[in-house]
Order: C-alpha cells, then structure tokens, then sequence
C-alpha cells in the first residue's frame, strides 16, 4: 500500500532497513499507551518523569503535584531505558553508542528539555496521546516540532556538519 503511494524506490529510500520493525515499534508504543491509560487514568508521558522524581527530595509543591504518581512513573522510565537495553541485547548483538559529540547530545538535551517544558510536554507524549486524542494543542505542538526539526535538518546538512 505505501509501496503503491510513493513508489518502491521512494520507500528503500526512506525506510532502508524495511518498514516491519517502524509498525512494530509503534504497536507497542501505542499498546504501552493504552496499557497506562487503563491502568492508571493518566496519559503516559516522559517529561514528568523528572518533578515526580524530584518529590522523593523536595517538599516544593511544584514536584508534589506528581506525589500520587511519582512510583509507576519511575517504573514507566526505567522500564523504557531496560526496553531499548534488551532490545540492543538481543537484536543488535551488544550496546547501542554513538559517534555523535558528548557536547553535542548534552546541548541538544538542554533544548529539549526547555522546549519540553514550554511546550508542556514532550514531543512524544503530544504525538502519540496527544494526537491519538485529538488534542488541538498537541496537533499544532507536533506539526511546528516536524517543521522546525526538517528545517533545522536541511541547515545542518548544507552547512556539512557531522556527528
């Protein structure tokens, strides 16, 4: 069917490891989701994941607003870290590293992480349960994220920069 629509070169081009693992991958991000929601009520997401943390330490009531949630939330993350750790285990012979600079992943962090928190959470929180409940505020969080992250792409590789 996307063969059909963009064309078979189209897609070896886009997708050169094949398109099973990407559908995969979402299935379970999606089933993760929905396991969460059932479970719990709460749309899953990563950014809170640091407040809640931080009410194990602070009385702040800024991080206590997570204080109900904080444990199956540090669940959730680490069990994100133990997914992609068994993955790289199993399917990719080893640890998964990087040619990318030390400097270049904190920096990137850092903004990341600012525009987590002006965005009111991350891209992947709005893209998957945003989006999957139509939440205006998601929708138009996740098309300026594509836009400004194919413009940033298409910068940094006229400039010709590298890992």
């Amino acid at each position: 069917m996307i063969t059909d629509l963009l064309g078979a070169g189209m897609v070896e081009t886009l997708f050169p490891n094949g398109i099973s693992r990407y559908a995969i991958g979402g299935l379970l991000v999606g089933l993760g989701t929905a396991v969460i929601y059932l479970g719990t009520g709460i749309t899953a997401g990563a950014s809170t994941f640091l407040e809640s943390t931080l009410s194990y330490v602070s009385d702040r009531s800024r991080f206590q607003q997570y204080r109900g949630s904080r444990d199956w939330r540090l669940v959730f993350t680490a069990s994100i870290i133990a997914g992609a750790a068994v993955y790289a285990l199993l399917f990719q012979g080893g640890v998964w590293l990087t040619e990318v600079a030390p400097w270049r992943l904190f920096v990137g962090g850092i903004l990341v992480g600012v525009g987590t928190r002006i965005g009111k959470g991350c891209t992947s929180g709005h893209g998957v349960c945003g989006v999957g409940s139509v939440s205006r505020t998601s929708l138009v969080g996740v098309v300026t994220f594509l836009v400004v992250a194919i413009i940033t792409a298409n910068i940094v590789a006229a400039f010709g920069v590298t890992p």
